[in-house]
Order: C-alpha cells, then sequence, then structure tokens
C-alpha cells in the first residue's frame, strides 16, 4: 500500500524536478513551507513526511531560498524540531516555568510609592520615537559603492542584510505615478529602447543619469532588480522586462531564473533602503565638486604686495640753506 500524498497537486511538482535540465528544488521547498503553514495542526504522519521532504531539500537550495523559509517556518509555532534544527532555529518551549522573583522590602516599596515618576510633559508627548537612522551622504556612498563592486552572491546577502538594518528608507513612489511609470518602462522594454528606459526610470526614482545608468546597464542584473522592488514593478512585468530589454540577459535562461527568484524574495524595505544609498551618494558627489564661498575669499586669494619705502620731500627752506652753507665752506 503506498502512502498517500501530504498535499494534493504536489506529485505534478515531484515528477517535475526529476526531469534534467530543470532546478525546481527552491520551488519546491517555498511551495512546501507555504502549504504547511496553512494549517494549524498536523497529524504525525503529515509531520514525518514534511521533515523527510524538507531535510532533502533545505540543503540543496541557496541561500536566498533557505532565507526565505527561515523566515517563514521561524514564526510558525508547529515547525518539526528537526527543520528547526535544521535551519539554525530553536525550538519555542511550551508554557516555560517562569520562577518566583525575591519578595521586595516593605522599604523600597514605601520609597517608590512616596517618590512617583514624574509625568511628561505635552511637547515630549508629542514627540515620535526615532526608529530608524538616515544616513550620512559618506556612509550612502561606502554602501552604494561595496554594493556595486560585490559579486552576484555577495549582492544578495546585501540585499537580505539592508532589511534588519535600522536605516531609514525612502518614501515609496505615489501609486498613480508608479503605476505610469511601469507601463512606460514595459513598452520601452518591448521595443528594447535602453535610453528612454534609463530616462523614465531616473525621473521616477529621482536618480542622476550616471546611477540611472549604471543600474540599467549593469552586466548581472542585481541593481535593475532593486530599482523595480523600489517602484513596486509586478513580477510579471519584471520578468518580461528582463526578457526584452537586454539581448545579454534575456536570451540567458539561467540569468532570467535566477534574477526573477532573487525578485521574489526581494524585501521592499531592502530596496528602498538602497535607493536612498544612491541618492545619497549623489549628496556625496556634489559636496566633493562645489565649496561654499566666503565672503572675504578674493581677499585672502589675492598675493601680497611688499611695502616700499617711499623718501619724504624736504621744503624749498631747509634746501637752500644747505647750499649756502656748502658755499661759505
Amino acid at each position: 500500500m503506498t502512502t498517500p500524498p501530504l498535499f494534493s497537486g504536489f506529485d505534478g511538482l515531484m515528477n517535475l524536478s526529476h526531469r534534467e535540465g530543470v532546478d525546481i528544488r527552491p520551488t519546491l521547498l517555498r511551495v512546501l513551507a507555504d502549504l504547511y503553514v496553512q494549517t494549524t495542526t498536523h497529524s504525525e504522519q503529515e509531520a514525518r513526511q514534511f521533515v523527510e521532504l524538507t531535510s532533502r531539500l533545505i540543503d540543496q537550495v541557496d541561500d536566498a531560498t533557505r532565507a526565505a523559509v527561515r523566515a517563514r517556518l521561524a514564526v510558525y509555532p508547529a515547525t518539526p524540531a528537526p527543520v528547526l534544527k535544521q535551519l539554525g532555529l530553536k525550538p519555542s518551549a511550551p508554557d516555560p516555568r517562569v520562577p518566583f522573583a525575591r519578595e521586595i522590602p516593605a522599604r523600597l516599596i514605601s520609597e517608590t510609592v512616596a517618590a512617583p515618576e514624574p509625568a511628561r510633559t505635552a511637547r515630549e508627548a508629542s514627540l515620535p520615537m526615532v526608529s530608524k537612522l538616515s544616513m550620512q551622504p559618506k556612509d550612502a556612498a561606502e554602501i552604494s559603492s561595496l554594493f556595486f563592486g560585490a559579486a552576484s552572491s555577495e549582492r544578495a546577502l546585501i540585499l537580505h542584510n539592508l532589511s534588519e538594518t535600522p536605516l531609514k528608507a525612502s518614501p515609496r513612489v505615489p501609486a498613480q505615478r508608479a503605476q505610469r511609470s511601469i507601463e512606460a518602462l514595459e513598452m520601452a522594454a518591448f521595443v528594447a529602447d535602453v535610453e528612454n528606459f534609463t530616462l523614465e526610470l531616473g525621473e521616477t526614482l529621482i536618480l542622476p543619469w550616471k546611477i540611472a545608468t549604471q543600474v540599467v546597464n549593469d552586466p548581472t542584473g542585481e541593481p535593475l532588480a532593486c530599482a523595480a522592488k523600489a517602484l513596486g514593478m509586478p513580477s510579471p512585468v519584471y520578468q518580461r522586462v528582463l526578457l526584452f530589454l537586454k539581448p545579454e540577459i534575456g536570451t540567458s535562461v539561467h540569468t532570467v531564473y535566477r534574477l526573477s527568484r532573487l525578485y521574489d524574495v526581494l524585501k521592499e524595505q531592502s530596496a528602498l533602503i538602497m535607493l536612498a544609498a544612491w541618492r545619497g551618494s549623489t549628496m556625496m558627489t556634489t559636496r566633493a565638486k562645489y565649496r561654499p564661498a566666503l565672503y572675504d575669499d578674493e581677499r585672502n586669494r589675492a598675493r601680497p604686495v611688499a611695502t616700499q619705502t617711499r623718501t619724504t620731500p624736504q621744503p624749498a627752506n631747509n634746501v637752500a640753506a644747505g647750499s649756502s652753507q656748502n658755499s661759505r665752506r
């Protein structure tokens, strides 16, 4: 007697995974995790089958897929312990026993009651809590330079780590403006008009031409995925842009699949933080190019003139007196 499948329709994906030339293991693992967390409780047989399937796939997928599955199963309370251990997560102990605290002396209780905490003023209560840190132009330039100079795997790790940083992200593009821009970008990609595509992307994301060109013409494609995610471009539209915009990317099945997979796991927060870094790096370049002029720059820039001693002319009476004395001698 054969064991029934864990989920309906899962046999088709398993058969597809055995075909040569198709690496569907990352998709299998994500689908398996998504289907497992949809139900609050599972039988012992379902949990055992889930452990058997995922234990073989976790070590065979890329880091981005493993991180997405880890984040999904970390918040699910019924995740089996072997899967948590393989993903590097700690199982949550059910109903942990809380130890009793020591008895508080009566003297400390009386002092606390006698001296209440001072009330906050209205101005302090109205101040918002600062949860994000704004990037300085120097830091933004370093992040942008580090991202553009990294390899493909390192870029994916940088984008994954940006979502966990307290850096302040750029605001989202307004929905109507983003929708118009997405339609214009898709039409430009269909006719392979890279110049108009770059111009539209730079104007929408408020990026200078140099940065926008660097994003679009990057050979590996991660900056373009980050810019599209910051714009809110749907995944099917992004895939069509990859296929038609540049032939060197659209003709490579491996590159299209890799960038599509990166785009699906890329978080909007990471893309907006990287967008803020690109804008901040532009401010750093502007500050280095232009120096503020002061009111006394011209005076300080002028060369000092050597002082010349001038002889004071003598009166005519003194000159005549002197000449008469010389004649007498």
